[in-house]
């Protein structure tokens, strides 16, 4: 049987990932390795003074401490993924945030690196450090060069006959995927091969080359699965470079795996975002005028900046713009992309400001979005590769009843409780980036299709798969595909929702490759007489898959939730008693992978919406809920009925197999549909997240 892509087919790897046959990176094997355990530091700005390592030096299995005073120096890579790029680890004694990488501890035991790293004894210079983001923010610069501008917003909004004009923020946020971040390195004279968590192995294989002053070709870097990652494994972190330093110090393999604490510190983290949002409007609620702008946290060692006004430029249509997302450095951990960076936090404003406006205007939210839909792009005016976004609208509000919703806040009770409906809308972009592919066909009938992405838990190897068996017209049996290993075609990091419009595009034209190099051979019933009758044992293919060098269509996913709270009127825990949400996607490859993508987003942005949040000390420069009995993340307990509809879609022109990426939009949209479920069960605006008990008080 062959299935048509789209089966919910189940996982390929579940078997394997349920009864412990998948092997993640910090369990893969080696002969003699020894254990790296990383020091940090405890100031979040100055220089280090000293290191004592005397009494580590002594405990029992330690092989070598390094840090900068005796560290071989590596080289500031210029390209690959390295996400400080202005750190590169044990080149000085500057300190830069809590939580900086200054030393490693390798022993022969997890054991006996641990107590080394305890004994390590560091004295500082301290310096003035920049904590606190309000303080600052009239040092905001926009590294990212963001600033945008259509029309005249000032003058419109100052004569628009509605106006909304609020500040939204949204905290410090930590991806904490269940897998720690890990990696094993290990050096055969001038070749390094690494076991690595990753969702960029190329972007690895390169920066680790220049770093190391080696060819690229020497770099071999695998990682077959990986434990969750939300964007945290997309980039080079210190601890990857500083196990290969310690692996060619102690000449053997070194395993380094960070501990909880540690992630907070060095691995990246979606930053606080502090973002002004005033929208005007005609009395029929047509916009007029949109200003977004703010500021986030960024630091002087890497180069991210939260894009939040990304989304903005799609979001709605309206004739003057000014966007502009600015970053204030401070003497915090490195920030980077989390699940949907920009769209999310970016959506909160967004959605939270139109939903303000509506109950300014006295007009239903929904209603206000369909008079403001964009039928092309608002910021350049190209027509959308597709867009069903009416679609999402109206088939999630029929399944949720939201024309029972009463108006006005605090009007809909339920016994004790008090009941919220609320709504948003979901957008992401739909990337495309290069990648490569080869297939190969034996005689028996079977293909071997291979590519160097990745699995997160996301479907890659099984969609992959139901893609080729549908191309080439064979059973998805008869298909195997390849990945996580940079020995394999090239592929792009496996981010910004683009892997199966990236990866997938590849594959679907490497097996038509291979499909018209078998049908040049000649005529046969199937492709194993094609071969038998040529004495072949296999025939092979490869593309290098590029998209278009300049996109005559604007490409977008789309989506909308409504949700519904419930409000205990005396104590105010917020209960999101259910969702609907709908998406138009562009062609799903497998409905049931499908799901599970935006289920988990949905879960993560009830999460953002009422429970995430990383406190910051402002005296210190350090994060104070550094595990998981303190940063609160959804359990089972916290998820009731989630209702997901998948409004069908055909473009014929975001890429060649109709694609447009699901791993992100889930998230989006999700936290300002809560919040205003929030406010129209209890009056009350919540624009700084997460929604607590004490702020509805």
């Amino acid at each position: 049987m062959i299935p048509d892509v789209g089966a919910p087919l189940d996982r390929f790897d579940g078997k394997k990932k349920v009864t412990g046959g998948a092997k993640y990176a910090a369990e893969n094997q080696l002969e003699n390795a020894a254990y790296g355990v990383l020091v940090m530091s405890t100031i979040p700005a100055g220089t280090i003074r000293s290191i004592d390592d005397r009494a580590a030096r002594k405990s029992a299995g330690v092989i070598e401490v390094i840090s900068h005073i005796n560290s071989p120096k590596m080289q500031k890579p210029k390209g690959g993924s390295l996400r400080e790029t202005e750190l590169i680890p044990f080149t000085d004694n500057s300190v830069h945030y809590v939580g900086q990488r200054i030393a490693i501890v390798v022993a022969d035991t997890l054991e006996h690196a641990t107590r080394g790293a305890e004994l390590v004894k560091v004295t500082y210079d301290e310096t003035p450090a920049r904590i606190d983001i309000d303080k600052l923010k009239s040092e905001a610069n926009d590294r990212a060069k963001s600033a945008f501008t259509k029309g005249d917003a000032d003058t419109a909004l100052a004569n628009a006959a509605v106006r909304v004009d609020q500040v939204y923020r949204t905290p410090h946020e930590h991806h904490n995927p269940m897998e720690a971040h890990s990696c094993i390195a290990a050096w055969n004279g001038e070749h390094l091969t690494l076991y690595d968590s990753s969702q960029n192995i190329f972007g690895g294989q390169q920066a680790l080359a220049q770093m190391f002053g080696i060819p690229k070709e020497n770099v071999h870097v695998m990682s077959l699965f990986v434990g969750g990652a939300f964007g945290s494994k997309g980039g080079l972190w210190p601890h990857v470079p500083i196990a290969a330093v310690a692996a060619r110090v102690v000449q053997r393999p070194v395993k380094v795996v960070v501990t909880r604490k540690q992630l907070f510190f060095g691995n990246g983290h979606r930053p606080e975002c502090v973002q002004h949002v005033a929208l005007g409007a005609n009395n029929d609620g047509k916009l007029v005028a949109l200003i977004h702008d703010g500021y986030s946290q960024s630091n002087d060692v890497c180069d991210y900046a939260e894009r939040f006004t990304r989304p903005t430029h799609a979001a709605y249509a309206v004739d003057n713009m000014k966007l502009v997302n600015p970053v204030v450095s401070l003497n915090l951990p490195s920030p980077t992309f989390m699940r949907a960076p920009g769209e999310n936090p970016g959506m909160f404003a967004i959605e939270s400001a139109m939903d303000e406006l509506a109950y300014a205007l006295k007009m239903d939210p929904l209603q206000l979005r369909l008079v403001n839909h964009a039928d092309v792009a608002p910021d350049n005016g190209k027509p959308w590769s597709s867009k069903s976004l009416k679609e999402c609208y109206s088939q999630a509000a029929e399944k949720f009843g939201w024309s029972k919703r009463s108006p006005e806040p605090r009007s809909m009770r339920s016994g004790r409780d008090l009941i919220g409906f609320g709504m948003a809308t979901a957008t992401y972009p739909s990337h495309r980036s290069p990648a490569s592919a080869r297939a190969v066909m034996k005689a028996d009938g079977t293909v071997t299709v291979a590519c160097g992405t990745h699995e997160m838990g996301m479907g890659t190897a099984t969609v992959m798969a139901q893609l080729a068996a549908e191309t080439l017209g064979i059973p998805v049996e008869r298909v195997r595909f390849e990945y996580g290993d940079t020995s394999l075609p090239n592929a792009p990091i496996s981010a910004g929702s683009m892997t199966v419009s990236s990866v997938g595009t590849a594959v679907f034209e490497v097996c038509n490759a291979l499909k018209k190099r078998i049908a040049e051979l000649g005529e046969g019933d199937d492709y194993h007489t094609i071969l038998a009758k040529h004495y072949l044992d296999s025939v092979e293919a490869s593309v290098d898959s590029k998209p278009p060098q300049e996109e005559q269509y604007a490409g977008q996913a789309f989506g909308a939730h409504f949700v519904e709270v419930a409000i205990d009127e005396d104590i105010p825990v917020v209960r999101v008693q259910r969702m609907v949400s709908a998406f138009a996607g562009g062609r799903i490859l497998n409905e049931k992978t499908a799901r599970s993508q935006y289920y988990g987003g949905i879960i993560q942005g009830i999460g953002m919406a009422l429970l995430e949040e990383t406190h910051l000390d402002k005296r210190l420069g350090t994060y104070t809920n550094v595990n998981f009995a303190e940063y609160m993340v959804p359990t089972n307990a916290d998820i009731r009925s989630i209702d997901i509809i998948l409004v069908p879609e055909e473009d014929q022109h975001v890429n060649p197999i109709g694609a447009k990426g699901i791993g992100e939009i889930g998230i989006v949209g999700v936290a300002p549909a809560i919040a205003n479920a929030v406010y129209h069960a209890t009056g009350k605006r919540v624009r700084d997240l997460p929604i607590t008990i004490e702020k509805l008080m």
